[in-house]
């Protein structure tokens, strides 16, 4: 979900500067690709994933 996530920010930081874009003062194509950045990087910390720990073993 995170990764998804990040892929529409860096995708709106592109359009962003391809067409010289911005949202106000504040949100730049430079705000977006830090969000990616920090939004792959809770991915790959494992935040977001719906995937449970089962502790216990079948046997």
């Amino acid at each position: 979900m995170m990764a998804i996530a990040a892929a529409v920010a860096f995708g709106l930081a592109l359009l962003f500067d391809l067409i010289n874009a911005s949202l106000g003062d504040h949100i730049t194509e430079g705000t977006l690709v830090t969000l990616g950045l920090l939004l792959v990087a809770l991915h790959l910390a494992g935040v977001g994933t719906s995937r449970s720990i089962n502790w216990r073993r079948r046997r």
